[in-house]
């Protein structure tokens, strides 16, 4: 089993933010679609969704840095969270099995992420030694 256990994903359309967590910490990886991202904007009679498709080598890329995670969350702003998640489910059904949930998420920072993430899988704090406790020193009360 890897040490880091746990990932999630922060995904948008400009960019995903992958974090594996596990008791020794956390690892980030930042990954950016090959095609750059244009806004587009519906207008009326006109045909199209005013979306842009889905980045597929964009998405595959992502796939596969969650390859070796045990339970994969995924999150992020818009639909490029959903967009993954289908991905994932019809290209990586062995990834797909271990997706844990697909949630919304604005804009966190890094450390929100990890503290998200962490909340979600219930992963331990950290132990903070007290005082004395590192040279084997006892304490009566």
């Amino acid at each position: 089993m890897p040490s880091h256990f746990h990932a999630v994903v922060w995904i948008d359309h400009s960019q995903a933010r992958i974090f594996h967590l596990g008791l020794s910490g956390s690892d980030e990886i930042t990954l950016h679609p090959h095609l750059a991202t244009r806004h587009l904007h519906h207008k009326a009679s006109v045909i199209g969704s005013g979306h842009a498709a889905p980045d597929k080598a964009f998405y595959a890329e992502v796939t596969k840095a969650l390859a070796d995670a045990g339970e994969i969350l995924i999150i992020g702003p818009a639909s490029a969270k959903t967009e993954l998640a289908s991905h994932i489910r019809a290209n990586a059904p062995d990834i797909a099995k271990r997706i844990a949930a697909v949630e919304a998420a604005d804009h966190p920072t890094d450390a929100e992420i990890v503290a998200y993430a962490k909340r979600h899988f219930k992963v331990p704090l950290p132990r903070v030694q007290t005082p004395g406790e590192a040279t084997g020193e006892r304490h009566s009360g």
